[in-house]
């Protein structure tokens, strides 16, 4: 294994020991690839997911084109975040996935937020 992806993995491991979704207050995680953004709201005490979003979806692609791989984060942050309060959920856990928070896995969160989710 590469050595980023090393110690991305070590730096998950030490959040996720802090960190859990409940059903109350589900966990929105992010992963990154080189060209996609993936956002996922789990619920940990049952081990499902409650609602995603990514940008290689159907609908995302279809939409519109996007300047940026941040504007594409964001979009994908407003996008779960409208689903995740049609099914109720209004606070969530932000779960980075061990990336540093800036970029696009700030973008996700900022787009949740201007949806409406509480962190």
């Amino acid at each position: 294994m590469d050595i980023k992806k090393l110690a991305r993995l070590k730096r998950k491991r030490r959040v996720r020991k802090k960190i859990s979704g409940t059903s109350e207050k589900p966990r929105l995680t992010v992963f990154r690839s080189a060209k996609h953004i993936y956002a996922q709201i789990i619920d940990d005490s049952i081990g499902n997911t409650i609602t995603s979003a990514s940008s290689i979806d159907k609908s995302v692609k279809n939409t519109q084109k996007f300047d940026s791989k941040l504007d594409e984060a964001m979009f994908i942050g407003k996008l779960v975040g409208q689903k995740a309060l049609e099914k109720g959920i209004k606070k969530i856990v932000f779960d980075r996935n061990g990336y540093l928070y800036h970029g696009r896995v700030k973008a996700v969160s900022s787009g949740a937020r201007e949806a409406g989710l509480k962190f």
